[in-house]
């Protein structure tokens, strides 16, 4: 398990990547910022799956909603950094990690494959997990088009899936992270999320690229849910 507090490390040398035939100039950007990402150096030294797992650190540092017995739903898990830091930080509760895609195994958390826009996606997850969580994590992302307003309905529509599981879920009190692009949530989303938590708040993570519109909806204090109550009683 990799060990809390890694942090990036200092300045390093700048590395060119070669040209390489039949490789497109999009592609070579993209290894040669890899290479020279020092979250991407320090995750791996780590021993996460990837430079993700950074970003999470840095919000649960400042909204605190892991903790020791947590129970967490991890959705769009893959490869499983988020779900790396949840079991450090979470070690006598337990970590469900979805994705839509086939994941590797994560020795101490429950890997699960699931589509949250199937029809019967909340019944099987609540056959799964048996119960209430404390936490709702989504990285969820579709690829990107490049068409800002496209992007930008996709990634709603994932934050929108993520919170209907969160209020079908989550314990009174709960949390839930969702990935959103620059801008934030739209007005309903975000109005949505005031009614349904004490405190709403975004949040752009230093380990999120400086170029990327990508940042976070921290929302704590979940004010709870009939579905919730109804399994409680």
């Amino acid at each position: 398990m990799p060990p809390h507090g890694n942090k990036p490390p200092g300045r390093q040398l700048h590395q060119r990547v070669k040209s390489a035939k039949g490789r497109k100039l999009s592609s070579t950007l993209w290894l040669q910022r890899q290479l020279n990402d020092p979250f991407v150096a320090a995750a791996k030294a780590a021993g996460y799956r990837s430079r993700a797992a950074f970003k999470l650190e840095e919000m649960d540092d400042r909204f605190k909603f892991l903790g020791r017995r947590k129970r967490v739903l991890d959705l769009g898990a893959a490869p499983g950094a988020w779900t790396q830091l949840c079991l450090a930080r979470c070690p006598e509760g337990e970590v469900f990690a979805l994705d839509i895609n086939e994941m590797d195994p994560i020795p101490g958390a429950h890997v699960l494959q699931l589509d949250v826009f199937a029809e019967n996606a909340v019944a099987d997850l609540r056959n799964i997990i048996g119960g209430p969580v404390d936490v709702v994590l989504s990285d969820m992302a579709a690829p990107s088009t490049g068409h800002p307003q496209t992007d930008h309905l996709r990634i709603m529509a994932l934050c929108e899936a993520a919170l209907d599981l969160a209020r079908h879920f989550l314990v009174p009190g709960g949390a839930f992270v969702a990935k959103v692009l620059q801008g934030g949530a739209e007005h309903s989303l975000l109005e949505q999320m005031k009614r349904d938590f004490r405190a709403v708040k975004h949040f752009k993570p230093k380990a999120s690229r400086s170029g990327s519109a990508e940042m976070y909806v921290v929302a704590t204090g979940f004010r709870g849910s009939v579905a919730i109550e109804e399994e409680l009683e």
